[in-house]
C-alpha cells in the first residue's frame, strides 16, 4: 500500500503541464492582461512602441522574473517567502561592498549568491524542520535583512562596484541585454526540471497535498528545505542584475513595494496561492505584465500611488478568480 500511494501522488504530481494545455482563466488572464495593457494602454502614450522602449521593459524586468521564479517554487509547495527582495538587497548590499574594498568580481558575485542561498536555508530550516508558519518567518526574515541593509550602509549607496563586473553583467547579444537571455535560458530550464524532473514532481506533489506526500515516502522537509534555497538562489542572482544596472546597492533595492512586484508577477502569471500548481515561464510573463503597468503608468506621468493601486487590485482580480476556479 505504501509503494501504491507514493506511485499515486507522483503520478498526480506529473500531470501537471503534461497533456493538453486547458484554457482555464488561471491561464487565458495573464494573456488577456498582457494583450489588454498593451492596447488599451500603449497606444495613449507616446514614443511606447519603439525599440528602445520595449528592450528597457525587459531590462527592467529581468531582476524581477528571477525573483518571481524563486518566489514561485514556494508558492508551488503551498508556502510564501516574502523576504526575496530584501535578501537581495542585503546580498547586493554585501557584494558590492567586497568589490568596493578591491575584490574580483567573480567572488562579488557568488557573495550575493551566498547570502541569497544562506537566507533561504535559514526560512527553509524554520518552515520544514521547526514547523514554522512561512508568512511570520519570512516577514521576520525580511525585517532581518532590512535592518542590517541600513545599518551596514548607514542608508548611503554603495557605489565604485568594478567597471568589468558592470561590463560583463550589462552587456548585450547584438542589441538583447545579457540579463533578458539569461532569464529566458533560466526559465526554460527550471521549466522543463519541473516537468521532467523527480524533485519537480515532489514540488508539485507536496503543494497538491504534503501530508499524502510525506506518508507516500516524499521528503516533505527536504523538498521544503531545497525550495526557499532556491528561492534564496535566485534572489541572488538578482542582485547581481539590480546592482550592476544600477552600478550601486543601497538599502532601497529591497523596499516594500518590491514585495508586490514578485508576489505580483507569480500570481499574475498564473501561479495559485493555494499551492499545487504554476508555471516558471507564466511567471516570467507575469513579470513582464507587472513592469508594463509599471513603464506606462511611468511615461503617463501618473504618481508612484496610482501604480501601488493598479497593481493591487489586478492582484486582486486575479487571485479572485483563482479563488472561484478551485472553490474557495
Amino acid at each position: 500500500m505504501h509503494q501504491e500511494s507514493k506511485t499515486i501522488v507522483i503520478q498526480e504530481a506529473g500531470k501537471v503541464g503534461k497533456g493538453r494545455p486547458r484554457l482555464t482563466a488561471a491561464r487565458i488572464v495573464p494573456i488577456a492582461l498582457f494583450i489588454g495593457i498593451i492596447l488599451s494602454l500603449g497606444l495613449t502614450v507616446d514614443n511606447f512602441f519603439t525599440v528602445n522602449n520595449g528592450i528597457n521593459i525587459l531590462m527592467q524586468s529581468a531582476a524581477l522574473g528571477f525573483m518571481a521564479i524563486g518566489m514561485t517554487a514556494v508558492l508551488i509547495t503551498g508556502g510564501m517567502d516574502l523576504s526575496i527582495p530584501a535578501v537581495m538587497a542585503l546580498g547586493g548590499i554585501l557584494g558590492s561592498m567586497y568589490m568596493r574594498s578591491g575584490g574580483d568580481p567573480v567572488s562579488g558575485a557568488l557573495i550575493m549568491i551566498v547570502v541569497g542561498v544562506a537566507a533561504g536555508a535559514f526560512n527553509g530550516y524554520a518552515v520544514a524542520y521547526l514547523k514554522m508558519i512561512p508568512f511570520v518567518v519570512t516577514l521576520s526574515t525580511q525585517a532581518i535583512a532590512m535592518g542590517a541593509c541600513v545599518m551596514i550602509t548607514n542608508s548611503q549607496s554603495i557605489l565604485g562596484l568594478h567597471e568589468s563586473f558592470i561590463d560583463v553583467v550589462m552587456s548585450k547579444v547584438w542589441i538583447v541585454p545579457t540579463p533578458v537571455l539569461a532569464l529566458a535560458v533560466a526559465a526554460a530550464i527550471v521549466a522543463l526540471l519541473s516537468k521532467k524532473s523527480l524533485f519537480g514532481r515532489w514540488l508539485y506533489a507536496v503543494g497538491i497535498n504534503a501530508e499524502a506526500a510525506r506518508v507516500s515516502g516524499i521528503p516533505k522537509k527536504k523538498v521544503l528545505m531545497g525550495t526557499y534555497m532556491f528561492a534564496g538562489l535566485f534572489a541572488g542572482l538578482a542582485a547581481i542584475i539590480v546592482t550592476a544596472r544600477l552600478m550601486s546597492a543601497s538599502p532601497t533595492m529591497g523596499q516594500e513595494g518590491v514585495v508586490l512586484n514578485v508576489m505580483g508577477s507569480a500570481v499574475v502569471g498564473g501561479v495559485s496561492i493555494y499551492g499545487g500548481s504554476g508555471s516558471f515561464v507564466g511567471a516570467v510573463i507575469g513579470a513582464v505584465v507587472i513592469t508594463l503597468i509599471s513603464n506606462i503608468m511611468n511615461m503617463a506621468h501618473l504618481s508612484y500611488y496610482a501604480t501601488l493601486i493598479v497593481k493591487g487590485l489586478v492582484i486582486v482580480v486575479v487571485v479572485a478568480i483563482d479563488s472561484r476556479s478551485k472553490g474557495k
